[in-house]
C-alpha cells in the first residue's frame, strides 16, 4: 500500500496572524474590538486544550461580507500547580504559564484571520491600532513559526 505525505511546499497558509499587546482580560478585549471594529466575536463553545491543565479560550467570528473567519485567542494560559515538597511555602499555590506561541512570549493575544482568497488588508491593522486599550499590533510572519501546529483548531 502506498503512503502519501503532504509536504510543506504543498501546503500554503491561507491565514494571517496579528499579534496584539494589551493588558485587558480576554472578555474585555473582545468587547472593545467588537465596539471599535463592529465585529461580532463570540466565545467558542470549547476551549483549545493543549493538555489537561493548559487551555486557551477561543473567540470567533465569521465575517460573511468578506467570507473570512476570525479567531482571537490568548497567547498565555496560567494554571495552578500542586506543590510536592515539604518546604516553607507548602500551603501556598504555585502558578505556571504556558504559551500558545512560545517564541512570542511577549504577545498577549493572537488574531488569526482565515480566508480562501487571502490578501491581508492593512486597514484592519490600522483599525486595531486606533483602539486605545491595544498598546500595539503587528503582523507575525507565519513562515518562521516553530509552533505552527498549535494554531490548528
Amino acid at each position: 500500500m502506498a503512503v502519501h505525505k503532504i509536504t510543506d511546499d504543498f501546503y500554503e497558509d491561507s491565514f494571517a496572524l496579528v499579534a496584539l499587546h494589551s493588558s485587558l482580560e480576554d472578555f474585555s478585549i473582545v468587547y472593545t474590538i467588537n465596539s471599535y471594529l463592529k465585529s461580532k466575536f463570540k466565545r467558542a463553545s470549547e476551549d483549545l486544550d493543549l493538555s489537561e491543565k493548559v487551555s486557551f479560550p477561543i473567540f470567533e467570528w465569521k465575517d460573511d461580507s468578506t467570507e473570512s473567519y476570525w479567531t482571537l485567542i490568548s497567547n498565555k494560559s496560567q494554571f495552578q500547580e500542586k506543590s510536592t515538597g515539604n518546604d516553607l511555602f507548602e500551603n501556598e499555590p504555585s502558578f505556571s504559564k504556558q504559551y500558545l506561541l512560545p517564541e512570542y512570549r511577549e504577545v498577549d493575544y493572537i488574531l488569526k484571520i482565515e480566508s480562501d482568497d487571502f490578501a491581508f488588508d492593512e486597514d484592519v491593522l490600522k483599525s486595531l491600532l486606533t483602539i486605545p486599550k491595544i498598546i500595539t499590533a503587528y503582523i507575525l510572519n507565519t513562515d518562521h513559526l516553530k509552533s505552527k501546529n498549535n494554531l490548528i483548531f
